[in-house]
């Protein structure tokens, strides 16, 4: 005798419904998610890039001023003003040399500098021209700023090179600030850098 074989019906998985609490904090984070994107929309605007010009005064290898601005080289690093390297087993002042190269290289021109990031000193973090010329890129190229966030390439060149201070040794500047008991005015501009300095921008206006 045979027997038929049916499968038995499966049953259907129902989720318990949740709690008023659970439903209370999904709710409210859910408003804390889109309060934040509305706020920050609304913020967008307020991050704009400031663009000035004229005279520079010359401060040191990577730093300006122009008329009250004052501007700090953006994705670079040059010897402190005072700072001394090393090269054929004697001291020689590469900060005033890498100053000297920064005037060289504005000749007298008119600057322009853009950039919307602030150092913790409140100097605009800018892009600066003179003549043409990517002054950023071009004191790197020189030897007498170390790529700090950008200009790698730019670099790496001169180091081959054996431009500037890359034809004897030295301190990065960063690491001679600490040890004369400076502070890093100027951290590391890289992606992420710029994103974190982006968010602190937009919410520097509450």
């Amino acid at each position: 005798m045979s027997r038929s074989w049916s499968p038995r019906p499966r049953r259907r998985y129902v989720a318990p419904p949740r709690s008023l609490w659970r439903r209370l904090v999904d709710y409210g984070l859910t408003s804390i998610i889109l309060g934040l994107l509305i706020l920050l929309a609304a913020r967008l605007d307020r991050v704009e890039t400031r663009k000035t010009q004229g005279v520079a005064i010359i401060n040191d290898g990577d730093s300006i001023t122009l008329g009250t601005e004052r501007i700090r080289m953006r994705g670079i690093d040059a010897p402190e003003y005072t700072q001394t390297c090393r090269r054929n087993g004697a001291d020689y002042p590469c900060g005033t040399l890498a100053r000297q190269s920064l005037v060289r290289l504005i000749a007298g021109k008119p600057v322009s500098c853009t950039g919307w990031q602030r150092d913790r000193y409140g100097r605009l973090l800018g892009d600066c021209t003179a003549g043409g010329k990517d002054l950023n890129r071009a004191q790197v190229e020189a030897g007498w700023a170390v790529a700090y966030g950008d200009f790698e390439s730019e670099e790496a060149t001169a180091r081959t090179g054996k431009a500037g201070i890359w034809a004897g040794t030295f301190d990065q500047p960063q690491d001679w600030r600490d040890r004369h008991h400076g502070e890093v005015v100027e951290r590391k501009h890289g992606t992420l850098a710029s994103i974190g300095d982006a968010v602190r921008e937009i919410f520097r206006f509450w």
